[in-house]
């Protein structure tokens, strides 16, 4: 499905809920609502996977083993939900934030971040179980022909280091995906999720015990506001002393034990746990650089990158706070390392490209940014790439630019508006 397609259908499916008919829903058996096909609910999934993937921290590639090991449990979790036949997928994203998600077709991720928080495979296939019945039971698309996601903002890349280019807004069907990863689930959503996650660990041999402990965690954690957890996983999977009880009430139906795995998930998180160092020198420097102090912002993602120099997310950090600081030439060599590292990384094309066109390298800037715009489009790049179009006297490029940057709100959109209205006047 085409992201104009996508946009479109969205907004239609606001007006014509009226109009609906009704299926059974593959996990519960019960009737449902239902105006999206499961060839567009798979194209969805499919379409936005990446870009999701990318605007929550992009995959953690140091440890690709990782990832294997994390698609073996959902696999297998998977082949005994009700719903054995979609073409799941399973990554490891490199983001502190505790959170895991999952977009319609089976598409789900689970972050770094997460992954150190547990304490065994049980935990994981809980975990993922519990992503797999939002994806098999239709969660997402459920919220999205009730209007729940119409709402296409969606705020952009991160760290606001300035007031203007920092604050680009992602665009299009990324930010759509973005949304039903992020956003938040019902309780009736969250109740049958843990209920039949529970009753997929069962059936995968694994201790369903695992699940009535990560909610008692959660909520634990929650109620001590712990601010990590509150901006990752509570926000779409809000805990609660009910489903705690429910869940409980569950496992004593059906049984406790099975397999926990603790030694071979120990093992298998070994580098997240190694590198926990570097990742809290990166993310204390953004917290130091959002607040002005580029400084210690400098001190500590040097410390970062001299425990782990193979990680792009350092380089692009330092590069950023290197450009703050107008020290144009030392950015670019840290973009430049970071898109060697990461080439697919649209924040890395991104950032180097801005970069490139404050150092006045039109052709190069154009270049990361149109990489950039192929995978995750923003409209901070079209805003620029109309610019660059403007300076090379390409009125048209220009012009079909500025139009894109022109749908963003806020204050990039009322620039190209602005520059485009110069241009057709």
């Amino acid at each position: 499905m085409k992201t104009g397609n996508l946009l479109g259908l969205l907004i239609i499916l606001a007006i014509l809920s009226a109009l609906s008919g009704c299926a059974v829903n593959p996990v519960t058996g019960e009737r449902q609502l239902s105006l999206i096909p499961e060839s567009q609910e798979l194209s969805l999934g499919a379409e936005q996977y990446v870009p999701t993937q990318q605007t929550q921290g992009g995959k953690f590639y140091l440890d690709p083993e990782l990832t294997v090991y994390v698609r073996e449990v959902g696999q297998k979790m998977a082949q005994v939900s009700d719903r054995p036949d979609l073409p799941y997928e399973f990554v490891v994203l490199n983001s502190s934030v505790p959170n895991a998600w999952a977009l319609p077709g089976g598409k789900i991720a689970i972050n770094r971040g997460l992954l150190a928080k547990l304490d065994d495979e049980a935990q994981l296939a809980s975990v993922l179980g519990h992503e797999i019945v939002h994806a098999a039971a239709r969660h997402s698309v459920q919220r999205m022909q009730k209007g729940t996601l119409i709402s296409l903002g969606m705020a952009g890349i991160g760290m606001v280091m300035s007031d203007n280019e920092w604050a680009g807004l992602i665009m299009g069907g990324a930010a759509v995906g973005a949304q039903l990863a992020l956003a938040q689930y019902g309780q009736g959503d969250e109740l049958e999720s843990d209920a039949y996650g529970i009753k997929y660990m069962k059936a995968a041999g694994y201790d369903p015990q695992a699940a009535v402990e990560l909610q008692q965690l959660f909520l634990s954690l929650s109620e001590g506001n712990q601010s990590s957890w509150l901006n990752g996983l509570f926000a779409s999977h809000p805990p609660s002393a009910k489903r705690v009880q429910a869940n409980q009430e569950l496992v004593q139906k059906i049984g406790a034990g099975g397999y926990r795995g603790t030694d071979i998930y120990q093992r298998r998180i070994a580098m997240i746990k190694k590198l926990q160092p570097a990742y809290e020198a990166h993310d204390n420097a953004m917290k130091l650089a959002s607040e002005g102090d580029f400084s210690g912002a400098l001190s500590s993602i040097n410390k970062a990158i001299k425990i782990e120099p193979r990680e792009a997310m350092f380089f692009a950090l330092r590069g950023r706070i290197y450009k703050n600081q107008n020290q144009l030439e030392k950015a670019r060599e840290d973009f430049d390392k970071a898109v060697s590292l990461y080439p697919e990384m649209f924040q890395y094309q991104l950032h180097n490209g801005l970069n490139e066109l404050a150092l006045n390298n039109l052709s190069k800037a154009k270049g990361h940014l149109e990489r950039a715009n192929e995978v995750v489009p923003t409209s901070i790049a079209y805003l620029r790439l109309g610019d660059i179009s403007r300076e090379q006297g390409r009125r048209d490029e220009a012009i079909s630019y500025y139009s894109a940057a022109a749908e963003a709100g806020g204050e990039i959109g009322e620039e190209a508006k602005r520059k485009l209205a110069a241009m057709t006047n």
